[in-house]
């Protein structure tokens, strides 16, 4: 295999151990400057140029993008995208992963714990906003943070609203979350490589620091996780398009809860208190992915005219309910049953003879006509009856097609 590594930080820790482990396994491998690149586009030839100079084939990329190049660096990754090489990490899942914001919009409406969090742009919604996360002490992070920078724990509500009203005077945009005082001054790092947890750490604060980030003075302790914390880490990972990640969860007493998911997570921590090869487990399977790529659903199987992907929810009282997915006779309709949705489980190429129970959501693959006559109208959650029914009346059916 030839690999690319994309990295502005050629003698970091990182970068240097995973070329050592791709030489170790007699790869060719070379680290290539991210801002070196030039992208060339023109019609059906997608090209890339490094140092001047056209770029030879390589058959995969793994991108080091840092946070202060992130727009840049998911151009060329998209480059290479395009050019059909091998991305360990897409584009699309290095942007999500990087705005804090962005990242946990996504995971909201998945059965995936995370901690409650705000986001408030005027003055006046800040102290309601602490209210609905509980109230103080709150944690304030900067949307684009790295290494615990930018992460500031209130005790106060009045501390709360000085520090916000501090941040957003410098044009910082910032999240209010709840404090997960159970889980004070530490915190788990998993690191994900395709679909398995590889390695997990515990992060412990010193002192009266509460983050517990290496960079900011933690020690960090090899731990063997649960189920629940390896399943929600690798679901947080591809559900933002990651196939190599690190999950960092808080332990709150209704299980993980995931603060973060570095789409570049540094190797130095976790391989120093594992003592696991985790760069050759990265290496082992880009190369793997090389030899046989996986497909990308969402670009593969909707070319097909009157064909695509959809979810099929099983509400309450549904013709579904009780019966096996053989007996829903969706096969005869021209629809596959891709993966079954139950609470924070996910069942992948499910036996026709399991049996669907209320609230199961059906990922499917067919004839769009007949899935879409089997999704029921979307309920809404009233708050206020006048104000429902003044927006139901404005947006009508665009609220449906949005949804």
């Amino acid at each position: 295999m030839k690999l690319a590594i994309l990295s502005c930080s050629p003698d970091a820790y990182s970068t240097r151990r995973l070329k050592e482990a791709a030489q170790n396994r007699d790869h060719e491998v070379k680290i290539l400057n991210t801002l070196k690149f030039a992208i060339d586009l023109q019609k059906g030839v997608p090209d890339i140029y490094y140092r001047q100079q056209p770029l030879a084939h390589y058959d995969a990329v793994l991108p080091r993008i840092g946070a202060s190049i992130t727009y840049y660096g998911t151009a060329v990754v998209r480059q290479f995208q395009e050019m059909d090489v091998f991305c360990a990490n897409t584009a699309h899942g290095i942007t999500n992963s990087r705005d804090k914001l962005r990242s946990l919009q996504i995971l909201s409406r998945h059965h995936i714990g995370i901690p409650r969090t705000t986001f408030v742009r005027e003055k006046k919604d800040v102290i309601p906003a602490i209210e609905r996360v509980g109230g103080a002490p709150v944690v304030i992070k900067l949307i684009e943070g790295t290494q615990g920078i930018g992460v500031l724990l209130a005790d106060t509500m009045k501390q709360a609203e000085s520090i916000i009203e501090l941040l957003q005077s410098q044009k910082q945009n910032v999240l209010i979350q709840k404090f997960v005082a159970e889980s004070k001054g530490k915190d788990i790092r998993a690191f994900v490589v395709g679909d398995r947890v590889v390695a997990a750490m515990r992060r412990v604060a010193q002192g009266q620091e509460f983050r517990s980030n290496v960079h900011r003075g933690g020690i960090a302790e090899a731990v063997e996780l649960d189920e629940q914390y390896r399943e929600t880490a690798v679901r947080a990972a591809q559900i933002l398009g990651l196939q190599v990640a690190g999950v960092d969860m808080l332990e709150g007493k209704d299980g993980p809860q995931i603060m973060e998911v570095n789409s570049s997570p540094g190797l130095e921590g976790i391989e120093t208190c594992t003592g696991l090869d985790i760069a050759g487990a990265v290496i082992d399977y880009i190369a793997a992915q090389v030899d046989f790529p996986e497909i990308d659903l969402r670009q593969r199987l909707t070319v097909s005219k009157g064909y695509g992907v959809t979810e099929i929810y099983v509400p309450e009282g549904s013709n579904f309910v009780g019966i096996t997915i053989r007996d829903t006779k969706l096969s005869e309709m021209d629809i596959n049953v891709l993966t079954l949705y139950r609470g924070n489980k996910v069942i992948p190429n499910p036996r026709l003879d399991r049996v669907l129970e209320p609230d199961d959501k059906l990922l499917c693959f067919g004839k769009l006509e007949s899935m879409r006559g089997m999704i029921p109208k979307k309920t809404r959650q009233r708050r206020r009856p006048d104000v429902q029914d003044l927006v139901s009346e404005e947006l009508g059916g665009q609220q449906d097609k949005e949804q």
